[in-house]
């Protein structure tokens, strides 16, 4: 099918700023122009590509054509980088990274990829369980996931285990807990959780009861704050092995079932494309999570 490169670079354009108008002003030509491509596009290809909602959004078709756009932009920033035409910075690198790993272990293997590569990146935070919908749907390049099945058209590689262990207070614990980890204990006493995605506490809670409990939940949705509300007495919940050790060494947390974790299962996702970038970045994303992770 023959679409021309600079309708790729409209239609990636109109995505990455939520609009036509958006993209008429980074590519610095009229909204109309912009207008024209989709529509020559969805013409060719013989459906609609772009729901013109705000901000837009691709079809199931659109995601096809725009995982293909962003390929090709790959393409030949490696193929300019290669011939000397300066680094392969070109186009901006969007990937998807669970948020526990972003606030632990992944922003050093960033720094290093960004040093090594020369490009730059746009780091999109999500669920590791929901995260291959970037993949699929074209936005994103690679993924921190928790799914070992790759998605069509990438390649999805084993990083490790991160082990989650569930943490409180001493206060809280003393609170809370006098008698132990009862179930009804359990049933009583809060629990901090990420968001509704997040299924750790549930997880634990089966495991050490195989009953049904349902606690009252905090939702905080930010890794530092998550912890620290933790910390704060606000309830227990579950923290990956990274975030324990220092708090844990201050007896600042205490572990409800010491010994007791939980293992998330962390699987590297990236367009199956030969790239010097992605290569790289693949490269020093598996050594540091080899690293911490162990």
């Amino acid at each position: 099918m023959d679409l021309p490169v600079e309708h790729l670079a409209t239609f990636t354009a109109v995505i990455d700023e939520g609009s036509f108008e958006g993209a008429a002003r980074r590519l610095h030509i009229t909204p109309s122009a912009v207008s024209q491509r989709v529509r020559a596009m969805e013409e060719r290809v013989g459906s609609v590509l772009v729901q013109r909602t705000r901000p837009v959004a691709v079809t199931e078709a659109g995601a096809a054509v725009l995982r293909a756009a962003r390929q090709i932009a790959r393409i030949g920033d490696d193929l300019g980088a290669e011939l000397g035409h300066g680094p392969a910075g070109g186009t901006l690198i969007p990937i998807v990274v669970n948020a526990d790993s972003l606030a632990t272990w992944f922003v050093p293997a960033l720094a290093e990829a960004a040093r090594e590569t020369g490009v730059y990146f746009e780091v999109i935070r999500a669920d590791e369980t929901v995260s291959t919908e970037s993949l699929r749907n074209g936005s994103v390049m690679a993924a921190l996931t928790a799914t070992r099945e790759p998605v069509p058209g990438c390649t999805s590689s084993r990083l490790g285990g991160d082990h989650y262990r569930a943490v409180a207070s001493p206060e809280f614990v003393a609170r809370c807990f006098p008698d132990g980890l009862t179930v009804e204990a359990l049933r009583r006493a809060p629990t901090v959780e990420f968001d509704r995605h997040d299924a750790f506490q549930q997880r634990f809670l089966h495991r050490v009861t195989r009953a049904r409990v349902e606690p009252p939940r905090h939702f905080i949705p930010s890794s530092a704050e998550f912890a620290h509300a933790i910390e704060l007495g606000m309830g227990w919940g579950m923290l990956p092995a990274l975030q324990c050790i220092e708090p844990l060494a201050a007896g600042r947390i205490v572990e409800l079932d010491p010994g007791t974790t939980v293992e998330l299962p962390l699987y590297w996702q990236r367009w199956n494309l030969r790239s010097p970038v992605l290569d790289t970045l693949s490269e020093v994303v598996a050594r540091h999570a080899t690293a911490a992770l162990a």
